[in-house]
């Protein structure tokens, strides 16, 4: 299944415009942890072909999931709200909601880069990497500059 073509920029705005309504309620630590991490998308935005900027993005989204979680569970007023408040927490809910699906489209991004899968799966499987294979009966010389011909000894290089 193909993942639709969405534009880094319309999940920043998304992002950002959610995450001010959700300030109205969640102040502090929330703001300074979901503007530093679309302060990363800018980056990203701004820097098309690095994969740094993707990734740190990408890896700030998949943080602020947990922090954000933490945040509404542990600032969550226990008085009664007006609407006003309602509609910031609703809107801080909506934001924590869509950000696993916007982890998605940003490691598709990611990998359009270039970037290499972030959990590498070697046990699960055979790697495909085979550049440094070499076979017993291959008549190559040994890679490393410093191993010892057959038939001398250590003591015959000088050491």
């Amino acid at each position: 299944m193909e993942l639709p073509a969405v534009n880094l920029k319309v999940i920043l705005l998304g992002h950002w415009l959610l995450t001010t309504w959700g300030c109205i309620v969640f102040s502090g630590s929330y703001a300074w942890a979901n503007f530093t991490i679309l302060a990363l998308g800018v980056w990203a935005v701004a820097q098309r072909d690095s994969i740094d900027a993707i990734s740190m993005f990408l890896g700030g989204l998949l943080a602020t999931i947990f922090l954000d979680i933490v945040h509404i569970s542990i600032f969550y007023p226990r008085v009664s709200l007006t609407d006003t408040g309602r509609f910031g927490v609703g809107m801080a809910i909506l934001s924590l909601l869509l950000k696993p699906l916007s982890c998605c489209f940003v490691y598709h991004m990611y990998r359009e880069r270039g970037g290499e899968l972030l959990v590498h799966a070697g046990f699960l499987g055979s790697s495909q990497d085979r550049s440094a294979y070499q076979t017993i009966d291959s008549a190559e010389a040994p890679a490393d500059p410093f191993a010892v011909p057959e038939g001398r000894s250590q003591d015959a290089r000088g050491y």
